[in-house]
């Protein structure tokens, strides 16, 4: 599990302490994950996969459950690596141009 966390920090590119930051978990929650081994509980694991903008199903299927074109998977892992207030911005944003 640990592993699967940190495969998608890496990917957008995020540190312990930027997870800490998305999640509002506390840093010795993230610590004991990565340190101590300890398994998160679903309640913690529901809010890192929702920090990642992925659901419970995403974290633990193996792969997607549908397939991405380049330029979708380029755009998520744009869109995962945001913090909330610049996804706010591009949201409004995208609403606007329709």
């Amino acid at each position: 599990m640990t592993e699967r966390i940190q495969a998608l920090m890496q990917i957008r590119g995020w540190t312990e302490y930027r997870l800490v930051k998305e999640t509002n978990l506390p840093t010795s929650t993230i610590a004991n994950i990565f340190h101590r081994g300890t398994t998160p509980s679903i309640a913690t694991l529901e809010i890192i996969c929702d920090a990642f903008g992925i659901s419970l199903c995403q974290f633990f299927a193996d792969g997607p459950a549908f397939s991405l074109t380049h330029e979708q998977v380029e755009l998520l892992n744009n869109w995962a690596a945001l913090s909330s207030d610049q996804r706010k911005v591009i949201s409004e944003l995208m609403s606007k141009m329709n």
